[in-house]
């Protein structure tokens, strides 16, 4: 699974979660000893082979600095001349010399001290009068520009920065007020601090989130650095974090079940309860209520989390199973500063909607024939390693077999937003659709080429078959993706491209490559890039990804989304195809018919006409990297846009109707879960439209509720739309073709 889409999900928010390791230290981990041995093992088994040399060390600098600054707004050009000079080409000596902690925490402690003057920069400009009738503009994107040269440039970056912000906040409140007056209804946003001290809390938070490091976050962020210069998914993981990885993976947590999301005036919110959670069992905490002390083993030593990074007040609130944890918390509409504690027993939290999923949806054709359409959602390759507990192989051949008992004509596999998972999960997985033959090529750094088969002699399901894939399925989601398109078993439908990693990752525990005497436990982990993988054809997804058959407009491919996108990634090449490899014939796939067939649909489809006009402005903007900080230029960039919107919300009202009134007449919708399935369930009729809250229950979020974009008919997107019309026309050719090979054979009888 790639590590950008981990992090982009946990920051927003994040499920708290419990393992047992434990918190207790008798001596501190010796991370120049494990600097050392992470680059021994690095040099070892890297697939690149990459030289261990002075270039190398660039990278390593260049990494690390772009890690902690992205934005080039911190480091004045001083700072990154003086780590040059000092550490640039030493580096990769410095690591093996067990002394990587020099560098770590001198470069470190200059963000810090950098971070403490741009707060105390932001505090006097925040008091300052803003001038928003200046024709002055700033960049949306800094990540190539120059670091600035000198103190007024720093200053004049930070003040432009600070005036967008402000700007920003404002406008967005003028564009809430304007909806809800609009509708009749009460502006969230007066209960909001004003924009000044929003922002300044906002910066306040991202100033605490840099200097709580410790020693040891250093070492780790310098070492997540090093890691990442080989290639963009080759990444060092402190004993913490391995932890929560090894638990994405497993779909199953040890924690109170609780949603939190970080909010600006530094308390941690709840913002979901899960369904049957320990939270919920209790019973005593509420969805809007404000965590600011955690009590992590109850024994009376609150930790004050105020401003405190997401993933660490969830490190506080983890445990081991059947422990307690107290929470200080201010309860939801209490008066300010109003605070109780609650005590809630740490167990076992299944993540049931991060499990795979199917419905049905019968539909009638042009002729009014009912063909039933399977539809099973993936949203990752998930295997518990430890334990064999979990594995979504498992799961999808459980809903397959029932949706092959309830008469499927055809089936779709939706693998958007599949960030990836385990390769032997999604080997097992292939073998449901082709019969055995090469699913995956896997080189490793020697050039060694092993082909890896499906395990099943023949295929569970033989019908008509889609998969959907978008910018962000990634990885074991392309090799299943790849793999159904070289047998020309399915048609890929989606984004232009999926995400384009082609690499296999290990875990290697740097523990045991740790002295005998040296503390082992706290040592990290690095999940190592060791092969890449090949399509059956001999392609490689890496950077190009799986090409889709068909192309559906999707907001991702305007945006920065992909494996083309990120620094250090590996190049593209091919191998010899698989020798075994005899895919079936294209034609069975009639694409030449469902191009022709949904190209008129999308010509026809105002919304996907829509996205075709949004994709082109965002590429725009993203060229044009400017926004302007005139209010009254912004105010009216605000006004065509709402005029849009207002043209496009009136012409969809009534279409929308339209169409939902005939998928009343047409269409029935049918879900089904693992545990309709387990427990032999009759699948149910549902409505798609209706939000489902079974697995968590979630709090109402106002300034949301004011979206008048109105909803999508009967809750179908529209590519999920498409994608069933692809398949219904699949299912249809096919049909005609068995019915004209069938008179044929008894025409020459």
């Amino acid at each position: 699974m790639t590590s950008s889409i981990i992090r982009k999900v946990v920051a927003s928010a994040s499920i708290a979660l419990a393992s047992s390791c434990s918190l207790l230290a008798e001596q501190p981990t010796d991370f120049n000893e494990v600097g050392k041995q992470v680059s021994i093992l690095l040099q070892n088994t890297h697939f690149s082979r990459a030289k261990w040399n002075k270039e190398l060390s660039v990278k390593f600098l260049d990494t690390y600095l772009h890690e902690l600054d992205p934005r080039r707004m911190y480091f004045l050009q001083s700072d990154v001349t003086r780590f040059q000079t000092e550490y640039g080409e030493k580096l990769h000596d410095m690591l093996l010399q067990k002394k990587c902690t020099v560098p770590a925490e001198d470069i470190y402690n200059t963000y810090i001290k950098r971070a403490k003057e741009s707060s105390e920069f932001i505090n006097a400009v925040l008091k300052e009068p803003f001038d928003f009738t200046k024709e002055e503009t700033i960049e949306r994107s800094r990540k190539n520009s120059p670091w600035p040269k000198n103190q007024q440039e720093w200053q004049g970056l930070w003040r432009a920065s600070v005036k967008d912000a402000i700007l920003s906040e404002t406008l967005r409140r003028e564009a809430i007020a304007r909806l809800a007056n609009e509708q009749g209804k009460e502006d969230p946003t007066t209960k909001e601090k004003s924009p000044v001290e929003k922002v300044r809390l906002r910066y306040e938070r991202l100033l605490h989130s840099i200097t709580e490091a410790d020693t040891d976050d250093m070492a780790t962020y310098f070492l997540v650095a090093v890691t990442k210069a080989f290639d963009p998914h080759t990444e060092y993981m402190g004993y913490r974090e391995i932890a929560r990885f090894k638990d994405s993976m497993k779909n199953q947590l040890v924690g109170i079940g609780a949603q939190l999301q970080a909010e600006e005036d530094g308390a941690t919110v709840i913002k979901g309860i899960v369904v049957g959670g320990p939270a919920d069992k209790h019973g005593e905490l509420k969805l809007n209520d404000r965590i600011v002390g955690v009590d992590s083993l109850n024994t009376g030593e609150v930790t004050d989390i105020m401003f405190m990074k997401i993933d660490k007040v969830v490190d506080l609130i983890r445990g081991k199973e059947a422990t307690e944890v107290r929470l200080k918390v201010e309860p939801a509409g209490a008066a300010p500063g109003e605070t109780k504690f609650i005590v809630i027993t740490r167990g076992k939290v299944e993540m049931k909607d991060e499990q795979a999923s199917a419905e049905i949806i019968e539909k009638k054709d042009d002729k009014g024939v009912a063909r039933r359409l399977g539809w099973i959602t993936l949203p990752a390759f998930y295997m518990d390693f430890d334990n064999n507990e979990a594995s979504c192989a498992n799961d999808v051949e459980k809903l397959l077999r029932r949706l092959m008992e309830e008469k499927i004509d055809g089936l779709i596999i939706d693998l958007r937003g599949n960030g990836g998972g385990s390769l032997e999960e999604v080997r097992k997985m292939t073998g449901f659709f082709i019969k055995r033959g090469p699913v995956v090529q896997v080189k490793t750094e020697m050039g060694q080429i092993e082909v890896k088969d499906s395990e099943a002699r023949e295929p569970i399901y033989h019908g008509p078959l889609v998969v959907m894939i978008d910018k962000t399925s990634a990885s074991a989601s392309e090799i299943l993706a790849g793999a159904l398109q070289d047998h020309n078993r399915a048609v890929i439908v989606g984004s232009t491209s999926s995400f384009g990693k082609g690499t296999v990752q290990q875990l290697m525990d740097v523990g045991r490559m740790m002295p005998f005497f040296a503390r082992r436990d706290r040592a990290g982990t690095v999940k190592v890039t060791l092969q890449k993988f090949y399509r059956p054809s001999g392609d490689s997804t890496q950077l190009q990804g799986v090409k889709s058959d068909i192309v559906l407009p999707n907001l991702l491919d305007g945006m920065e989304i992909g494996e083309e996108f990120l620094e250090n990634k590996l190049e593209f090449d091919k191998i010899r195809k698989a020798g075994n490899f005899e895919p079936l014939d294209r034609n069975s796939l009639f694409l030449p018919r469902l191009l022709e067939l949904s190209a008129a649909r999308i010509k026809e489809s105002k919304d996907m006409v829509y996205t075709l006009e949004d994709i082109a402005e965002m590429k725009r903007r993203m060229v044009e990297n400017k926004d302007s900080l005139n209010k009254a230029i912004r105010d009216k960039e605000i006004s065509d846009a709402d005029i849009k919107r207002h043209a496009r919300n009136k012409e969809r009202i009534e279409r929308y109707a339209a169409v939902t009134q005939k998928d009343k007449e047409t269409t029935k919708f049918y879900k089904l879960s693992l545990t309709d399935v387990n427990e032999n369930k009759p699948i149910a009729t549902y409505d798609p439209s209706i939000t489902d809250e079974k697995y968590m229950r979630k709090a109402k979020d106002e300034t949301a509720d004011l979206d008048d974009t109105p909803k999508w008919p009967s809750g179908i997107d529209m590519v999920k739309r498409e994608s069933l019309a692809i398949l219904m026309n699949l299912t249809q050719a096919t049909e005609s073709a068995k019915a004209a090979g069938a008179l044929k054979k008894t025409a020459e009888r």
